[in-house]
């Protein structure tokens, strides 16, 4: 079991949502924590939310995308702390439209934050956390990492391609001290959705609909319990989070069904 108190956590995306959670909840676990994210505001809310959980926490606006200033994140945590024990790389960002719709640049900045983003991370902090005696690596996917569904096409192959990343990745680190930990979230109730960018080709007013639909119907999860999952996960040497009983219904029937199970959920999804 990794006890956490008085270790170093490092968390990308948590000006809000998934990210903040698992913040506040490593807050309660008495971490020390840098918190990093493009939303300066959003970040000082989260900072006020820590303190009061009677946590330190250092403030980073960081563009996740941007290699040189996750890099530079690194290195502030490191100079700060000495070093670091457990590093979340989960910012996300979602974007509207079908394949037709989207334009390469549109998937190209998508996977610049949720997949480059992941790589940046990993690579920056991870010499540091080799260095550790005992460590740990948390990378958020998503059950569109399972199962990509019409219409997320761009998200679900960023998703898929951290699943992938971190699955090598744990092979890789199998004979060291640090852990890889992949988290598969169902609906949970962010703003993901709302603050989705929608494709220049897709129509704005269907993407407003679906947009609700989908909060409506898929998003149920709340942040604090799924972090509470994270905490769990990574304390007690987990490999993998499936979480929210979609998620885990999603992946039971792609293990029972690998071949009709798509079929049937796309057509869900259609509906």
């Amino acid at each position: 079991m990794m006890h956490l108190q008085g270790r170093v956590a490092a968390i990308t995306g948590a000006a809000s949502g998934i990210g903040r959670a698992v913040a506040i909840e490593f807050a309660v676990e008495g971490m020390t924590l840098a918190l990093a994210d493009c939303d300066a505001t959003g970040l000082a809310e989260t900072g006020e939310l820590v303190a009061g959980a009677g946590a330190t926490a250092s403030q980073h606006v960081v563009d996740v995308a941007d290699e040189a200033a996750v890099n530079a994140f690194a290195l502030d945590v490191l100079r700060a702390n000495g070093g670091v024990d457990v590093v979340v790389n989960n910012a996300g960002v979602s974007i509207f439209g079908s394949v037709l719709e989207l334009t390469s640049a549109e998937i190209a900045w998508l996977m610049g934050v949720n997949f480059w983003g992941v790589v940046h991370g990993t690579k920056a902090f991870l010499p540091a956390l080799l260095a550790r005696p005992e460590a740990c690596l948390v990378n958020i996917s998503s059950v569109f990492g399972l199962w990509g569904p019409p219409g997320q096409a761009a998200y679900a192959a960023s998703k898929f391609a951290v699943r992938g990343f971190s699955e090598s990745l744990r092979g890789e680190l199998a004979e060291t001290n640090v852990r890889v930990v992949t988290v598969h979230p169902g609906g949970i109730k962010t703003a993901i959705a709302r603050n989705a960018r929608v494709a220049a080709a897709a129509d704005a007013a269907t993407a407003a609909a679906r947009t609700a639909t989908f909060e409506r119907e898929f998003l149920r999860m709340k942040p604090h319990a799924l972090a509470a999952r994270i905490v769990n996960a990574v304390k007690h040497g987990r490999e993998r989070v499936v979480a929210g009983e979609d998620a885990r219904r999603i992946d039971a029937l792609l293990r029972l069904f690998p071949v009709r199970a798509p079929h049937w959920l796309n057509r869900r999804a259609r509906r």
